[in-house]
């Protein structure tokens, strides 16, 4: 959800709130509090841990749109907290110069894990309302766990499409691609829209069933790629046949 804020305000740790009790009610609370635990689980860490944002990236994607290509960041983090990932709460991404604020809580997150049991979370719908250019320059991530605990770090992104945006298309089980983008790859899709396979393409043209794809792929979209500037685009969804 994107917003315009004057300023950073993370919600307090309800940990950090004091009371102000007399010893009579102190030994009230204390019995309380502990038929209270008893009986329910207590869900809120009160850990003072700060989480960590280990490492991260931003992507500009250029979709195909009904009138040209639209522009979408995928944001992804490397999150780490003491109590695990599921203490984490919110996770915000920042333009202070333009007074933009994205947030995405836990509960949006995509997340996926890679080669060695790393977790990513992110999302790859960073936008603007009315399809505007995203802003570049310097961006500021923070995380947010239940306790009200956070961390940030900063990214910068100056990148920008350098390659005229790619078209695609598949005719009697032929397929041609017209693309400069360095890196080009085949995402297959089946008949409910599910992802499937992705499959890097050697040539520009060729047969379809040269490409070994799953016998479930039902339509393919082409994401082309330019990894030296965090750039790609992804036409839309064409069926095979």
């Amino acid at each position: 959800m994107l917003e315009r804020v004057p300023r950073v305000q993370i919600p307090l740790s309800p940990c950090r709130k004091g009371l102000k009790l007399s010893a009579k009610k102190i030994k009230t609370v204390v019995f309380a509090v502990f038929a209270v635990l008893v009986l329910i689980p207590l869900n809120i860490s009160c850990s003072r841990t700060r989480p960590d944002i280990t490492f991260g990236f931003m992507q500009l994607v250029y979709y195909e749109g009904e009138t040209g290509p639209v522009q979408r960041f995928s944001f992804f983090i490397i999150p780490h907290d003491d109590d695990g990932l599921e203490n984490l709460g919110e996770l915000y991404l920042y333009n202070d110069r333009e007074q933009l604020r994205w947030s995405i809580p836990s509960n949006e997150w995509l997340t996926y894990t890679a080669a060695g049991g790393i977790t990513w979370v992110g999302t790859r719908s960073i936008a603007l309302q009315n399809n505007q250019s995203l802003p570049r320059g310097q961006y500021r991530a923070v995380l947010v766990n239940r306790a009200g605990e956070s961390s940030e770090r900063h990214f910068t992104f100056d990148g920008g499409a350098r390659f005229p945006f790619p078209s695609l298309q598949v005719n009697e089980g032929h397929f041609t691609v017209r693309s400069e983008w360095p890196r080009n790859r085949f995402v297959g899709y089946d008949i409910e829209g599910n992802h499937v396979s992705t499959v890097e393409i050697n040539g520009l043209s060729g047969l379809i069933s040269d490409l070994n794809l799953s016998s479930n792929v039902r339509t393919i979209a082409l994401w082309a790629e330019d990894s030296e500037r965090y750039t790609a685009a992804f036409t839309n969804i064409v069926p095979i046949n």
